[in-house]
């Protein structure tokens, strides 16, 4: 007889599990150890991706675990999957440390952005702006009109999050998917770069307006184009960051 598939647990979805990849939601170890390390697993990236990182302090396990509220075991599991994923690096005798990119990575990392967000971008044009991203217009308007009024870390963090709304603005729940676990990995790796410079914040807030007017408007050319220029500007700002140097490289900024 054929041997029946093991169901996939009931708490899954309530435990907001259900994003697990197939391939992964079952290794054969204990149910419940596993739940923990991939709640483990998720909450680290939360934890690290809004928290600015010094890329010489090593993470504590220990103080992981009792802020999460988990032992050990599932935070050091959880370490090896991230290191595993290219998230963390595990330096022997020293610790584990949030891995730098390489400005190859970097580049790599940006190419991806302007194709899914320019396509989200282009198809929120097309069905028009959402309520929350209308807010976000409203925001931003009144930023450019004083933006010295405004914390920068606040414009910043403002700003991360209108790209995760343009996203949701596409209404393509298969780019949702495919973005929002690279979000979470990008947002920890480039908060090694974290810097603000009043200029380009600045100019980041205005970027961001010119994305959504045309969405709003429903150019979705222009869209498209918007953001695919303000990412190329972005990769520039964080290459220098990272010291890259002149020969960092350019990225496409030309909408497909």
């Amino acid at each position: 007889s054929k041997r029946r598939r093991k169901p996939r647990p009931a708490s899954y979805p309530q435990a907001g599990l259900d994003s697990i990849p197939e391939s992964n939601w079952y290794t054969g170890m204990p149910e419940p150890f596993q739940l923990e390390r991939d709640r483990a697993y998720r909450a680290i990236l939360t934890v690290l991706s809004n928290e600015h990182q010094e890329p010489t302090a090593p993470l504590s396990e220990r103080k992981l675990a009792m802020s999460l509220g988990v032992g050990r075991t599932p935070v050091r599991e959880a370490f090896r999957d991230l290191a595993r994923d290219g998230v963390l690096e595990v330096r022997p005798a020293r610790g584990t440390f949030v891995r730098r990119l390489e400005t190859t990575e970097l580049k790599e990392l940006y190419e991806v952005r302007q194709s899914l967000e320019g396509l989200a971008a282009r198809l929120a044009a097309q069905w028009g702006p959402t309520p929350a991203l209308d807010e976000y217009g409203k925001h931003m308007r009144k930023v450019l009109d004083d933006i010295d009024a405004f914390d920068l870390a606040e414009v910043h963090r403002h700003g991360v999050d209108f790209h995760l709304e343009v996203i949701r603005a596409s209404r393509n729940s298969y780019l949702l998917k495919t973005y929002e676990p690279m979000r979470l990995k990008f947002a920890i790796v480039l908060n090694l770069l974290l810097h603000y410079d009043d200029d380009r914040v600045r100019e980041a807030v205005q970027e961001h307006y010119d994305i959504y007017d045309a969405i709003r408007r429903g150019d979705g050319y222009e869209a498209e184009r918007n953001i695919r220029d303000h990412l190329a500007k972005g990769f520039v700002a964080r290459a220098r960051r990272a010291d890259a140097g002149p020969d960092a490289g350019q990225i496409e900024v030309a909408a497909q």
